[in-house]
């Protein structure tokens, strides 16, 4: 994928880009600790007649470090998604979101319906769905909360920026676990994060993702049922430790068009699975 840097007056970043200028475009999102790397493999296997377009988020990638934490809210980062899009003449577009990304998408999404005429996530609770993500915060509850200590250790004022730095590699590996330490997610793509991960700042932009989550989840709980109207498909890779399967409880009410494809995966489906996440993506493009 060809990396291109964009200014837009919401600031600047970096996006990649694959495919022919007049391909329908989609534009897909990456999460944490990741960049818009992520999306290399599932590029390779996309069909022609799409235009992948990822972005990297704010503070992530080689996009700029912004210091203001209220941007790192999950509406602000859609707002720079949308942005990116009308800056590149893209009226109508899928849209495509893993991890953080995948909220970013949703969010995307209930901003502007009408230009997302079909919705793909990944391993990410649906925002809108109080009642799974309820189910799943009780069964990470009764285990003493262990899977989300990371983002509890983010969520501590000057703790992430003064332990990380430094420690990129060891933090940023870290996190992609066996899949990595076997080859599943390739090295090159872990040596690309923690060359992110180096950039000044990113230990402390990487934690506002989690800072911000109390106005996430307040918001969110004014949207609890809230219906998203476009075509979506749910991939999900069903050996995450983190997204349990409960998240996936009830999301069907939440949605008017939903299909769940479930793969055995961990956490990081699209870079263990590029060419079974293609193909789903392809499939329910096309159809």
């Amino acid at each position: 994928m060809q990396c291109t840097t964009i200014q837009v007056p919401r600031g600047r970043f970096n996006y990649r880009a694959q495919g022919a200028e007049n391909a329908f475009p989609v534009i897909a999102i990456h999460g944490w600790p990741e960049s818009s790397y992520c999306w290399e493999g599932v590029a390779r296997y996309l069909d022609p007649h799409f235009r992948l377009i990822a972005p990297d988020l704010r503070g992530l990638g080689d996009s700029e470090r912004t210091l203001e934490p209220s941007l790192y809210r999950k509406e602000e980062l859609a707002r720079d998604i949308i942005e990116i899009a009308d800056a590149l003449k893209i009226e109508n577009f899928y849209c495509v979101g893993h991890d953080w990304g995948g909220v970013v998408a949703q969010e995307v999404a209930l901003a502007c319906p009408e230009r997302v005429k079909k919705l793909v996530i990944m391993n990410i609770p649906v925002i809108t769905n109080a009642s799974g993500n309820r189910e799943a915060r009780e069964v990470i509850n009764s285990w003493g909360g262990l899977p989300h200590w990371y983002q509890y250790f983010q969520q501590q004022p000057g703790l992430a920026e003064a332990m990380i730095k430094g420690n990129e590699e060891v933090w940023v590996s870290y996190f992609f676990g066996r899949a990595g330490r076997d080859g599943r997610i390739p090295k090159e793509a872990i040596s690309e994060y923690i060359r992110c991960y180096k950039i000044e700042h990113t230990p402390l932009t990487g934690a506002y993702y989690y800072r911000t989550m109390r106005h996430d989840i307040a918001r969110w709980e004014l949207l609890a049922g809230k219906k998203f109207p476009m075509p979506t498909l749910y991939i999900y890779g069903e050996k995450d430790v983190v997204i349990i399967p409960e998240y996936l409880h009830h999301i069907e009410e939440v949605f008017h068009s939903i299909r769940v494809i479930r793969l055995q995966a961990e956490h990081f489906v699209q870079e263990e699975r590029p060419e079974e996440v293609a193909k789903e993506m392809n499939e329910f493009f096309l159809s």
